[in-house]
């Protein structure tokens, strides 16, 4: 999706960003134990309903919440940042870490159209998955069931289901789902065959 900076479109975009960064000041006012209120404010944040299972440890910061939804038993860790504008699909029992930014949208790179526009794609978080301290997701990154991101990594492409990945950017170590956590070379190499 692409939204140009000016116009009746981008004055809509203005207000849910303001909105949205209304709401999560209100939640940041919060403690851990309010975790109550916490789901009652995040659910007003995102239009939906979120389970009894579902924990946030403030500060949370977005530039929206209504494109955001989540699963059953989420836990977002303190500092995370989820900018939502392309859409953020968050599936049940995920894991986000500390200072984890979740960033669907960006603008041009020619210096010369780099105000003009927005462009938004969507980020899926798919169920099981753990994004680990400070990582970051871009838009059009799909993260698939049961994955790990590491510390720190910044994810530019779709990570295939069961797959530990890290780095920057980040790419394949292992597979999750082979015997003994065994590295798969061919992955991790990029399509090479490891020894």
């Amino acid at each position: 999706m692409r939204v140009a900076t000016s116009g009746p479109e981008w004055a809509e975009r203005a207000q849910e960003v303001a909105r949205g960064m209304r709401l999560a000041a209100e939640l940041n006012k919060l403690g851990f134990d309010d975790a109550a209120r916490i789901r009652e404010l995040f659910a007003e944040l995102t239009g939906r309903p979120v389970d009894e299972g579902f924990r946030l440890i403030p500060p949370f910061y977005t530039a929206g919440g209504r494109r955001i939804r989540i699963g059953r038993r989420v836990f977002i860790n303190q500092c995370c940042t989820i900018y939502d504008m392309g859409g953020v699909d968050i599936g049940d029992r995920v894991m986000i870490g500390p200072n984890v930014s979740l960033i669907t949208d960006g603008h041009a790179m020619p210096p010369s159209q780099r105000r003009a526009w927005i462009e938004a794609r969507p980020i899926v978080i798919g169920a099981n998955v753990w994004i680990a301290a400070g990582a970051t997701i871009v838009g059009g990154v799909t993260v698939g069931e049961n994955s790990v991101v590491g510390a720190g990594a910044v994810v530019t492409r779709d990570v295939p289901p069961n797959r530990f990945v890290a780095g920057v950017p980040a790419r394949v170590v292992r597979r999750l789902d082979a015997p003994d956590g065994e590295p798969d070379g061919r992955l991790a190499l990029g399509g090479e065959t490891g020894n």
